[in-house]
């Protein structure tokens, strides 16, 4: 794979009369970005401009790829919501985007990659007969299906018991080493542990947060993560107040 490439993204967002935000978010290249925020500030929305999907409002500004190539075909999504398709097993769910492609999975891979989020005995199960943190699981080992260079995550381990969220953090941040990723969450201990870059979102724009030292993947109970965790999470109240 090529160097994956960081995405610039500078402009205002509104949505009727209102501003949603004005900001300028650089995220760097073969790195991982946590985003966070108050629910509302639009970060949802950053993912889906870039995508260049729907956002009920408009924008005025610029979106790019340090490398100049375009953005599209080149981008995992991982949305709030599962997605999966209701008449497919679990297995087909995660090679759909292979499928839609017209070109054949790798059923191998595809089936590691079950195995290795706890779903194998749950294959070919339709996706009604699972509980949510298991659809959220399916859809994690979709998105690590895809193999892209730039990853965007939305809230992508929120259903998930404390010991299965720190088991995929860790599978995500091994598969996608060396990807462009774009994490939104509202957990600072997820941002402490896993973020290259933490970048806090308000309506006035956005601002960087000093990440630990160490390098990412970190231990959760580590000094450095969990000092990191408690002043963010301070910052994040303070903002919400």
């Amino acid at each position: 794979m090529t160097k994956a490439p960081g995405i610039m993204l500078k402009g205002q967002h509104r949505i009727g009369d209102r501003v949603l935000f004005d900001t300028d978010l650089q995220i760097p290249g073969a790195q991982w970005t946590c985003l966070l925020g108050r629910s509302g500030v639009g970060k949802s929305t950053i993912l889906r401009l870039i995508l260049d999907l729907e956002t009920g409002g408009t924008f005025n500004g610029s979106i790019a790829a340090t490398d100049g190539m375009p953005l599209a075909g080149r981008i995992s999504y991982m949305a709030q919501s599962d997605l999966l398709l209701p008449w497919l097993s679990v297995l087909d769910n995660v090679c759909i985007g292979a499928r839609l492609r017209g070109t054949t999975p790798n059923i191998g891979r595809a089936r590691d990659l079950l195995h290795r989020v706890g779903l194998s005995d749950h294959a070919g199960q339709k996706p009604a007969s699972l509980s949510g943190g298991m659809r959220q699981r399916a859809a994690l080992a979709r998105s690590l299906f895809e193999d892209r260079p730039i990853v965007f995550l939305d809230e992508p381990f929120s259903a998930l018991d404390a010991g299965t969220r720190a088991d995929m953090q860790e599978l995500a941040a091994e598969v996608l080493r060396g990807r462009t990723v774009l994490l939104i969450t509202h957990d600072p201990a997820e941002a402490a542990r896993l973020a290259d870059q933490i970048t806090v979102m308000s309506a006035q724009g956005t601002q960087n947060w000093p990440p630990p030292a160490t390098a990412a993947l970190r231990e959760i109970n580590a000094a450095e993560t969990l000092a990191c965790q408690a002043r963010l999470l301070a910052h994040l109240r303070g903002m919400a107040a």
